[in-house]
């Protein structure tokens, strides 16, 4: 079963970007973030055409995250992360698919930090721990993907010293990620490449794509019943590289049946 994550950075405009990656890598399921488009914007029957059941959580003109798959349709579980009934942004999704549970998550951005974004940020991750615990509990096979918005550690960033400050890298955000993967979950890109310089994201200015200044903020956290199921993933570093592509790569995963 291969699962994969993307940040399509708008799914109309970058729908055909999409839909080649989809055809060309064809995942099982595949996760997108900020689909930048209200619900009735959503390109569903494109994605069905593609061989694809989706289920979506759409916002006009920000955030968004869906789940497509090819193997059944998806069964929602939820669609809003629990933890603040007040909180209208369109970041997380949730289904059960081929009798494990994934979790479609796109993680605040948090910047500028300190300041109200910040605290946004950190609460959300508190919520997400949150819930995370309680999917444990539950002794399910698991799947918590998206973008996390976080770099774990030094190796997960292009010249660190130049980050020490952004929400993104912040000890507070880093110890928010380690409190989450250290109640159990597996961080699967790092299980597979501990000690390897990996990237996903790379900013559209200062030529950073060509130079490899890149992020590695997309990530994959499998619960204890995957872990040993785990046999492959990567990065598709070379969608970034396509005309008019997002500024993310898609990040995927294979598990054994």
């Amino acid at each position: 079963m291969k699962i994969a994550t993307y940040n399509v950075n708008g799914v109309n405009g970058r729908l055909p970007v999409l839909l080649r990656w989809l055809n060309e890598t064809a995942p099982d399921v595949a996760c997108l973030q900020e689909l930048k488009a209200p619900p009735e914007k959503f390109p569903e029957q494109a994605i069905r055409d593609a061989g694809y059941h989706p289920i979506w959580h759409g916002q006009k003109s920000w955030n968004g995250v869906a789940i497509l798959s090819r193997i059944g349709e998806p069964k929602e579980i939820r669609r809003t992360l629990p933890g603040d009934p007040e909180d209208i942004h369109s970041r997380y999704i949730e289904a059960e698919i081929n009798n494990i549970t994934i979790g479609c998550l796109y993680l605040p951005n948090g910047n500028p930090a300190p300041g109200p974004k910040f605290d946004y940020k950190l609460n959300w991750f508190k919520r997400l721990t949150a819930h995370a615990k309680e999917l444990l509990a539950a002794k399910t096979p698991v799947v918590l993907t998206g973008d996390y918005n976080v770099m774990p550690t030094e190796l997960d960033v292009y010249k660190p010293e130049r980050w020490v400050d952004d929400a993104l890298f912040r000890p507070e955000t880093r110890e928010a990620f380690r409190n989450l993967r250290d109640q159990g979950w597996t961080d699967a890109i790092r299980k597979l490449y501990p000690d390897e310089k990996i990237y996903t994201f790379w900013d559209y200015f200062r030529n950073a794509y060509g130079r490899d200044a890149g992020l590695r903020i997309d990530h994959f956290l499998l619960s204890p019943q995957l872990e040993s199921r785990l046999v492959a993933g990567g990065v598709d570093r070379n969608v970034r590289g396509w005309e008019k592509s997002s500024d993310h790569a898609p990040v995927w995963i294979e598990l054994t049946d």
